[in-house]
């Protein structure tokens, strides 16, 4: 096995194997964005759960991780990922409410911050009501690149999956996010990129 660099997130797990306190500096460094992660796929109730069992998932796999990777951050996503799709019905079910809370038009006389805010929850509503259309595989795909910022690769890193089968269900899902967006509003004649 090969020393981790100081300073990356190998380096830190590496310590913690045989100083568990160690594993404290990987969760501070990376709760938030797992937190913020799990509460866009399921909301707040549920991301708290989600984060905590993330990171007590990753401590104890610690001692399984390739310290080649010196990034831990698609681990993270990808064990984060796997306890999400354990609560795929209730993801599905959290976007449709997203859909249906969505507004139809803005109240005319508003303040224009106002309908600024109302176009966003309406896009986003219709954003929430495309992705609840997508297979499971290839919206936990796109919303690792969208959400968490991943790129093909980390994303196949993250999911245990091939490089290009992440890259396939990528362009799966971005289709079908046009599709259902344009489904939405036929006057619409620019292409809309999740």
């Amino acid at each position: 096995m090969t020393q981790a660099p100081p300073g990356t997130d190998a380096d830190v797990v590496e310590r913690a194997r045989s100083q568990p306190e160690r594993f404290a500096d990987l969760f501070d460094r990376y709760y938030p964005t797992i937190h913020g992660y799990a509460a866009r796929r399921l909301g707040r109730d549920l991301a708290d759960d989600i984060a905590a069992e993330t990171f007590l998932v990753a401590f104890d796999r610690r001692h399984h991780y390739d310290t080649a990777r010196p990034d831990a951050r698609p681990w993270l996503y990808g064990i984060a990922a796997n306890l999400i799709a354990r609560h795929g019905r209730a993801e599905r079910r959290y976007y449709r409410v997203l859909a249906r809370a969505a507004p139809e038009q803005a109240v005319d006389g508003l303040a224009d911050a106002v309908a600024v805010r109302l176009d966003a929850a309406a896009i986003r509503g219709r954003l929430a009501g495309a992705l609840a259309t997508i297979a499971p595989p290839d919206r936990e795909v796109l919303l690792l690149v969208a959400w968490a910022g991943l790129n093909s690769q980390e994303v196949a890193a993250a999911l245990d999956i091939p490089a290009g089968t992440a890259r396939s269900r990528l362009h799966r899902a971005r289709t079908a996010m046009r599709r259902a967006l344009s489904l939405d509003d036929p006057m619409r004649t620019t292409e809309v990129a999740p």
